[in-house]
């Protein structure tokens, strides 16, 4: 069974993104554990002088690091994601670099009619920077908008098509994940050049 690590790309206390992970994770149990890590405790990146990660970013990052695969759920906030995760993402990128080659889903649950859409393709574009270099499964992307009236007082999705539509991507996840890490494996050149990535050279 695949090791999954979820992260709720926002601080809200109250979102329907963190909703969606934690449907997930019960919907999904008997194909993959899957674990959400709640980013609002990362504080805002601030380039130190030394590439050390404060705790909350090195336990990320281990966690990343352990995992077959990264799923992440993002709202979208004026066309983007949320200054949290922007600056989680620097995080990473800036210590130690533990997305490069690590298989990535993106979902995203927001308030209007389009749902995450841009956010998502904005995100797919830092994900594909050379600091982070990850492999974000392509041509998919799971969208709900309307995401106040998605959910049931069980936290359950409530349309059956949009679940089906969900299952469908997460069993292509399961199978990008096991084509994504036998390549990698064959292959560290991507790891090697990350470790010396040096963003005064770039």
């Amino acid at each position: 069974m695949k090791n999954f690590l979820a992260i709720l790309g926002t601080n809200s206390d109250h979102s329907t993104n963190r909703l969606l992970l934690q449907f997930m994770q019960r919907h999904f149990v008997e194909q993959a554990n899957i674990e959400i890590f709640e980013i609002k405790n990362i504080p805002a990146f601030n380039k130190p002088e030394v590439k050390q990660a404060p705790h909350e970013v090195q336990k990320l990052t281990d966690k990343m690091r352990e995992a077959d695969g990264v799923i992440i759920s993002s709202p979208e906030y004026n066309h983007s994601v949320p200054a949290i995760l922007k600056s989680t993402l620097e995080w990473v990128s800036y210590t130690n670099q533990a997305l490069v080659d690590k298989p990535v889903m993106l979902t995203g649950a927001s308030y209007g009619k389009l749902g995450s859409s841009r956010a998502q393709s904005h995100l797919r574009q830092i994900l594909d920077s050379p600091e982070l270099k990850a492999r974000i499964m392509p041509s998919s992307e799971f969208l709900i908008g309307y995401s106040l009236q998605a959910f049931d007082d069980n936290g359950q999705l409530k349309d059956q098509a949009k679940i089906e539509e969900l299952e469908q991507i997460f069993k292509d996840f399961i199978q990008f994940v096991e084509i994504t890490n036998q390549l990698v494996n064959a292959s560290d050149s991507h790891q090697k050049k990350a470790t010396n990535f040096s963003w005064e050279t770039h």
